[in-house]
């Protein structure tokens, strides 16, 4: 999968700017595998850096250039040992984990071969003694040790070649010495013509193969369900679409499907492309795409999302995009992005990893030579360093922090909150300050005129010439001002009597409002820090205007500044809806211990009000975009966690500036690409559960790099000490990552604002 600024098509070559490769990378097995791939990968010439994921078993490769094409990545990654493929959009994710959980012959087989050699063993703990025959041990080890465990002997070789050393390694080597010992003891026996009984450790070897072989399957099957929140995502997508061409409905594959064609969408279908309703009326289950419960009522003109299911209406949806387009594609996207890379404290893993094979095989011949030469006991010495190598298996480390973040990003995902980022997840678990845009973000962005008042005559020219003044505009305010005019001309008002003003030569200003000429006339439109900066006397309607600011409304001045003393016209009133669930959730911040503030290009009156309603304490009025990312850099002075909510253009700067952007799906694409996290619902519930998802996420990294620690910390010493059995150890390491994935998908009970 390949991307720029702008997405593409898998493995397409650009000339200049940065390209993103996905592979999907077989035969990793430890958090040693992951650092040994990225360090090949980052070898190759262009490559700006690499991330590799040890859950997902897929690489992240960013280039500058394509010396050599990902043929040179696929190289690379052979050359460490393991093999890589391309991964395209339409490939569904976790396909290798689903494909590997019908691998559980070899461990069944396994099992059968190693229980007549572990049935002496338990007989042993209730006083019956009786083993095999010492041929008929080796007969049902030796395929369990070269057959089954196979993979183990091929993975450690390659990794010997690649001068680096991983899982497989170590349980070659520990089973391949307690095998090695047992068949000594056999052939000497065998030459010497002895009778009685040897010690024979072929169960350790066997057993401990088989229980590895077991964790892996178990792991795996785990890890699937940490993937289940992308395959539910991508069974959304419908293969065929009902396209009305010519007058005739007719079934076509869905990448035939082009913008601006009409899809007809049955009772009880999924939508299969994003658009807009051009007939017809229903409601739709968007739970899986927004993670919103109930339907949403859709009528002629509304925004309709691929992969929602369709209710009891027909409809007929002008297509706006499909294929990679799609909103459903680009949550994908988003979530395997978010689900392929590192968390900030999965550095700490990766130094560790680097070191901790070579490590433990020192520790290993430490204990047998050890072993060997203080006591002279060399069979315990070699079972003490096999317990050592078997134990250390770096399995937990490796799947500690990929499948916490995965299983979060999945489970947020249900819920309507999109991760794009590992970083922001880590990061949302400590925001102390949540900093909300108004406009769009709490109150619910339609704001409608209130009140129309002019200095002097009938307010009707006045609503006219704004009208032609923001004509053109798709600002909220604009909107409101054209319906109003219409609904003045459809009553008869002064629009209705005489033609419409035509302006010419409209500029939006920045934060403060429109310039525009009409008959002649330099008129300005906008805000009362513009006004002032014009030097327009507002005195004669000043005091209305802060009337109707404690109420909440949202103030704009018309007035005229041709020649040297501009004039003042009127004012225009807007009242917007605060979201329902606005208070509430800022209730819940105040709760999780997080102060809220509220930044506002609005004028102070309309933003104290709302602040008021909402239980919110800071507020900064009147604030321009350019502004607001610096007012971010102050909250965040004293090493402040800061999370910036906004959902237009003008919020871009201050949710880049912010630790954590929060956007708002309702608002603008610029807004989402610049935040980390974007809330489908456009609800403000969504802000306080994706840091409640975070501290949870984290907290169960943090619980699976203390069990992944302390596995090694407490196992290894006391394997070495002689403490525990290969066949012990062997369960140990095996359920260090069983547990350590089954920890991780606890997360998945998670209900959000639902509990």
């Amino acid at each position: 999968m390949n991307d720029t600024a702008a997405l593409t098509h898998p493995l397409t070559g650009f000339d200049v700017g940065e390209q993103r490769v996905s592979l999907q990378i077989d035969g990793m097995t430890c958090a040693s595998c992951v650092a040994r791939v990225e360090k090949a990968l980052k070898q190759v010439p262009g490559v700006t850096s690499a991330q590799v994921n040890l859950a997902t078993e897929t690489a992240e490769v960013k280039l500058t250039h394509r010396d050599g094409g990902a043929d040179a990545l696929f190289a690379a990654v052979e050359r460490a040992g393991y093999t890589a493929r391309a991964r395209s959009d339409a490939e569904v994710a976790g396909a290798a984990i689903s494909r590997a959980r019908n691998d559980w012959w070899p461990v069944a087989l396994a099992a059968v071969l190693s229980a007549p050699l572990l049935l002496p063993m338990l007989g042993a703990l209730f006083g019956r003694h009786a083993m095999l025959n010492g041929w008929l041990q080796f007969a049902l080890a030796t395929p369990v040790q070269f057959l089954l465990g196979a993979r183990f002997y091929r993975a450690g070789w390659k990794a010997l070649k690649a001068k680096s050393g991983n899982m497989d390694l170590l349980v070659a080597l520990g089973t391949s010495a307690a095998y090695g010992l047992s068949t000594y003891q056999l052939l000497r026996q065998l030459l010497r013509g002895a009778d009685g009984m040897v010690h024979l450790y072929f169960e350790a070897s066997a057993i401990v193969i088989t229980l590895v072989l077991l964790g892996k399957w178990l792991e795996t099957r785990a890890k699937r369900q940490t993937t289940e929140a992308i395959r539910a995502l991508n069974a959304l997508r419908p293969e065929v679409a009902r396209v009305r061409r010519d007058g005739r409905d007719i079934e076509l594959p869905i990448a035939a499907v082009r913008v601006d064609d009409l899809v007809v969408v049955r009772p009880g279908e999924r939508v299969a492309v994003d658009g807009a309703v051009l007939e017809g009326a229903s409601e739709l289950d968007e739970s899986l795409i927004t993670g919103e419960s109930l339907p949403v009522a859709k009528h002629v003109g509304d925004r309709v999302t691929g992969g929602a299911v369709n209710g009891g209406g027909l409809l007929v949806v002008r297509t706006t995009a499909v294929g990679a387009e799609s909103t459903l594609a680009r949550i994908v996207r988003m979530v395997e992005s978010a689900q392929a890379g590192k968390a900030p404290v999965q550095r700490l893993v990766d130094r560790v990893s680097a070191v901790f094979v070579p490590v433990v095989i020192g520790i290993a011949l430490v204990t047998l030579f050890g072993w060997g030469i203080a006591g002279g006991d060399w069979e315990a010495a070699i079972l003490n360093a096999v317990a050592v190598l078997v134990i250390a298996c770096p399995c937990a480390l490796g799947l500690a922090t990929p499948t916490a973040i995965m299983a979060g990003t999945g489970v947020a995902a249900r819920h309507g909150i999109l991760i794009k980022d590992a970083e922001a997840l880590e990061l949302a678990h400590d925001v102390k300050v949540v900093a909300f845009d108004k406009t769009g973000t709490l109150t619910e962005g339609k704001p409608r005129l209130i009140e129309a008042r002019a200095v002097a005559g009938d307010t009707a020219p006045m609503l006219a010439v704004s009208a032609a003044i923001q004509a053109g505009s798709e600002h909220p305010l604009a909107r409101a001002v054209l319906e109003a005019a219409l609904e003045t001309t459809q009553s008869g008002g002064f629009a209705a009597r005489t033609a419409d003003p035509v302006a010419s030569e409209v500029r939006a200003v920045a934060g403060r409002g429109v310039s525009a000429l009409v008959d002649q006339r330099e008129l300005r439109l906008g805000s009362s820090r513009y006004m002032r900066e014009l030097h327009v006397d507002l005195s004669a309607l000043e005091p209305r205007a802060a009337e109707l600011e404690s109420q909440g409304r949202s103030v704009s001045w018309l007035a005229d500044v041709t020649g040297d003393t501009p004039r003042l016209i009127g004012l225009l009133a807007f009242g917007d809806t605060i979201k329902a669930s606005a208070a509430p959730s800022v209730q819940t911040l105040h709760a999780q211990g997080v102060k809220t503030v509220l930044i506002s290009g609005d004028n102070r009156g309309s933003a104290e009000a709302v602040a008021r309603q909402l239980g919110i304490a800071e507020v900064r009025a009147e604030v321009l975009p350019e502004d607001k990312a610096a007012i971010i850099t102050q909250l965040k002075a004293g090493g402040v966690r800061v999370a910036m909510v906004g959902d237009g253009i003008n919020d871009a700067p201050a949710l880049a500036a912010a630790d954590v952007g929060i956007a708002m799906s309702t608002g603008t694409d610029v807004a989402m690409h610049a935040a980390g996290i974007t809330l489908m619902r456009g609800d403000p519930a969504l802000v306080g559960d994706a840091i409640d998802i975070s501290r949870r996420t984290y907290a169960k990294i943090r619980q699976n790099l203390f069990w992944a620690f302390a596995y090694n910390v407490i196992g290894i010493p006391l394997a070495a000490f002689g403490l525990l059995s290969p066949v012990v150890a062997g369960a140990a390491m095996a359920f260090s990552s069983v547990s350590v994935v089954g920890n991780a998908l606890l997360l998945r009970r998670w209900k959000g604002s639902e509990r």
